[in-house]
């Protein structure tokens, strides 16, 4: 039996699909892995993909990723198809075109498309790497709005106070949003 996996706009979520005519299997949701994993950037610039990471991109057919930065201070690990999503809405006209043009150019000029190797490992370009300070060091994988987020250690600990700041007040106001 074939599979293959689909993003679903509507569920907004990775499915895998049989691929065989007028099967009436459902389709499996491929999910990305929960919680925040540590890992290193080694001496070459590649960062080793936690299993769990790895085999949720293996799951989702994805072995081809764009690696770059939005924001200078976290790199964003893009599954390619999730990047040509990101890609056309900046490519979009609208009141906001010159922030989209921006954002596009700092992508590009810090990104380029990276495999994942048979080792479950990914080069982040040089330039990036220098940017961010990331050689031989420590970073954190998220797996977060069909991207992985990796964030250095120093940027890691800025978000994590920054999350804690005032944090009942803002379950509480999530719970009267229906958070449970």
């Amino acid at each position: 039996m074939a599979y293959s996996i689909r993003w679903s706009k509507r569920a907004k979520k990775w499915t895998k699909v049989v691929d065989e005519p007028n099967s009436q299997l459902p389709a499996a949701p491929v999910e990305p892995p929960r919680g925040v994993l540590s890992t290193r950037v080694d001496e070459k610039g590649r960062v080793k993909l936690p299993a769990a990471i790895a085999q949720y991109l293996a799951e989702a057919g994805e072995k081809k990723v764009f690696v770059t930065t939005l924001d200078l201070s976290t790199v964003r690990i893009y599954p390619i198809s999730s990047w040509r999503q990101t890609e056309a809405m900046l490519e979009q006209a609208g009141d906001d075109t010159e922030a989209r043009n921006d954002v596009a150019f700092v992508a590009y000029h810090y990104g380029a498309d990276a495999d994942v190797d048979p080792q479950s490992r990914v080069l982040v370009p040089t330039n990036l790497r220098r940017e961010l300070n990331l050689e031989n060091e420590q970073v954190y994988l998220r797996c977060f709005k069909q991207r992985i987020d990796l964030i250095p250690g120093p940027a890691y600990e800025r978000m994590l106070a920054a999350a804690k700041t005032s944090l009942a007040e803002k379950v509480k106001a999530l719970e009267k949003q229906g958070l449970r």
